[in-house]
């Protein structure tokens, strides 16, 4: 089966300016295909990313030099409009609102890849195409992968890829299970089993709150400011990371133990409308259960039952 890792790595100051300016490169490609794909429109035509892809390889990238500097690897721009073309995909599928300008020092990411050869991971060190060997903080497994994909949270940057790998199903304790999701109790199962909600958000508020007030009061354009901002960023991402380790930690012990796991199908939109309790319900990331559970079933052997409300 196909499994993803997702893990920090260890970057000297010269290979962060490296990275940046990757992920600069693939948002000044998204931005002009996002705003060439606007005009094209409201001209009557009806463009993708393929028209785009042509057009900027063709036309646009060989006037721009600094693309084209040493060190920098040329597909990302490939997958920058590969990014734009499955976000208009989910826009016209009404799964999402339509496409918006990236911005720089959000959600920075890029995708590489060595045009359809396999890259070679393993250990507690990878060579990025172009880039060269950069060191992670834990090992990883010996694989090959086809691309990979570095983003940046606060002033971090990690590398996320996808693998093959062979997984035999575990041994189940019992045959079915019912999950009851909830504020109070994170989750209850029919077994007996309670998992209390650690209401990450909550505990964090009160830094969050102080920080957000120091990040307010620093002039705009500042150091300072950046150095607030980066603080606020980094402890937003602790208390991220908090609450999915959480759920980690429970939806693997449900989908190890369990052959079969019934979850209610619930209305997190709607649940979230009640502004009452939107905070304590977005807090204990009802959808990032639900998705956890989904390709932990795969993984363990196990199937998963969604109920009717």
């Amino acid at each position: 089966m196909l499994l993803s890792i997702k893990t920090k790595l260890k970057l000297s100051k010269t290979q962060e300016i490296i990275m940046s300016k990757h992920a600069g490169i693939a948002r000044f490609t998204y931005n002009w295909g996002l705003a060439t794909w606007n005009n094209l429109y409201k001209d009557g035509l009806k463009p993708n990313k393929y028209i785009l892809k042509k057009f900027f390889n063709n036309h646009v990238k060989p006037e721009l030099i600094w693309i084209k500097e040493t060190g920098i690897c040329q597909k990302i721009t490939q997958y920058a409009f590969d990014n734009l073309g499955d976000a208009f995909s989910r826009f016209f599928l009404r799964k999402a609102g339509y496409p918006n300008f990236k911005k720089k020092g959000r959600h920075d990411s890029f995708t590489i890849d060595t045009g359809g050869k396999p890259i070679p991971v393993g250990g507690k060190s990878i060579k990025l195409p172009m880039i060269g060997w950069v060191r992670t903080y834990e090992s990883l497994p010996h694989t090959t992968c086809k691309s990979i994909t570095i983003s940046r949270t606060a002033d971090s940057w990690f590398i996320a890829f996808a693998y093959e790998q062979e997984h035999e199903p575990t041994t189940k304790q019992h045959d079915v299970v019912g999950v009851d999701l909830g504020v109070k109790e994170l989750a209850t199962l029919s077994t007996g089993v309670v998992f209390p909600n650690p209401k990450h958000y909550k505990t964090n508020l009160e830094k969050l709150r102080r920080l957000s007030r120091k990040f307010s009061r620093k002039f705009i354009g500042s150091n300072n400011r950046y150095k607030a901002k980066i603080q606020l960023a980094k402890h937003h991402a602790r208390v991220a990371n908090l609450r999915k380790d959480t759920i980690h930690q429970i939806t693997t012990f449900l989908c190890k133990n369990h052959a079969h796991i019934v979850v209610e199908d619930l209305n997190i939109s709607g649940m979230l409308s009640n502004h009452k309790l939107a905070q304590v319900i977005a807090d204990c990331g009802f959808h990032e259960f639900k998705r956890q559970l989904e390709y932990k079933a795969k993984k363990f052997g196990c199937e998963i039952i969604v109920a009717s409300r």
